[in-house]
């Protein structure tokens, strides 16, 4: 089944918690699938930091006829966030007010200017309330600002290798990157290409936290090394390079600095306080060997939302797993469901 693509106009003002405003926005989203009568079918994806609209390119298996999330029966869509360069309102879109381009005058945003950004879009589309919030890595620090913003809209919720604010170790990786697009001379260039050498850089070093040591040595150890010749080194040069076809450095350090400053419970008492506020089933889902959201994160979410379930994926995959072991993510979130009906029925 095909998905389909849109594209929504916010014409008014929208107000950003740092302050000042984007001059309307633009979000572009994909759907699959149909709505129901009641329009209570809907499933909402947020994607991570480098993600688009387009879930089947990159967690298709997740919403295929054996999934939780079968087609046949859910109306599934994900939006390209704010800030992005998937046809959302971002750095390299025009600037109203002065007819160019944004590039470094783009203003900070928040995952809480997202998730209201998100909500008007939910609005637009008369959707009094969504079956089912899902995302990871950022898509998972947005869906929690989401469920707490409109508690009673959200039904389920499954936060997959996110957190409640970000740590200090994230930011310091997020601004390592930042430091190598700044070394990047082009990145003072006000064009679209700006900073792509140091953009290429950025994404070889989140590789190394991306995955673990386990399957570097695996997949990238060389069998008979030559000199100054290496796998592992061709492969970040490889990954760098795929990014920078695909990205653009603007919208990278644009949303590496709306992770860095998420924090559920600004002006919220407090994140446990503000986690408490969420009314959906929640589903937190950690990975073992994640160094960016450790299992740690995912424990303070499930035990400060009311009745959250944990659960740990094991693999050697580290923060990807989240993208690539979709069979246990598929086994998680059925039980999950089993265990919801079950609880309804007895109610």
């Amino acid at each position: 089944m095909p998905s389909h693509e849109h594209t929504f106009h916010y014409k008014e003002n929208f107000q950003l918690e740092a302050g000042g405003f984007l001059p309307g926005f633009q979000l572009r989203y994909s759907t699959i699938g149909n709505l129901n009568a009641d329009r209570s079918n809907v499933v909402w994806v947020c994607h991570a930091l480098t993600g688009s609209s387009s879930f089947l390119d990159w967690w298709g298996g997740l919403f295929s006829e054996d999934s939780p999330f079968n087609p046949d029966e859910y109306f599934i869509i994900c939006a390209n966030t704010l800030g992005g360069c998937y046809g959302s309102t971002g750095p390299l879109s025009i600037d109203p007010e002065t007819g160019k381009p944004y590039f470094h005058h783009f203003p900070l945003l928040s995952n809480r200017d997202v998730a209201r950004a998100f909500d008007l879009l939910r609005r637009e589309l008369g959707f009094e309330r969504i079956h089912t919030l899902i995302g990871g890595s950022l898509g998972g620090q947005q869906i929690l600002e989401w469920a707490i913003f409109k508690p009673y809209v959200i039904q389920n919720l499954i936060s997959i290798a996110g957190n409640a604010k970000h740590s200090p170790w994230g930011i310091a990786i997020n601004e390592s990157h930042r430091m190598a697009i700044r070394a990047d001379k082009t990145w003072a260039n006000e064009h679209k290409d700006a900073g792509s050498s140091g953009l290429a850089a950025a994404r070889a070093m989140s590789m190394i936290t991306f995955r673990t040591y386990e399957t570097f040595n695996e997949q990238q150890k060389d069998d008979d090394p030559k000199l100054d010749q290496y796998k592992a080194a061709t492969y970040q040069q490889y990954q760098g390079e795929k990014l920078v076809n695909r990205f653009d450095a603007f919208s990278y350090w644009t949303l590496t600095k709306m992770m860095d400053n998420h924090d559920v419970g600004r002006e919220r008492g407090g994140v446990e306080s503000a986690l408490q506020q969420i009314h959906a089933a929640t589903l937190v889902i950690g990975i073992d060997t994640d160094l960016l959201f450790p299992v740690a994160e995912q424990e303070l979410i499930a035990s400060s939302i009311p009745q959250a379930q944990l659960e740990v994926i094991h693999s050697e995959f580290g923060h990807d797993a989240f993208l690539i072991e979709t069979e246990k993510l598929k086994s998680i979130i059925h039980q999950f469901f089993k265990k919801q009906s079950k609880f309804i029925y007895n109610e």
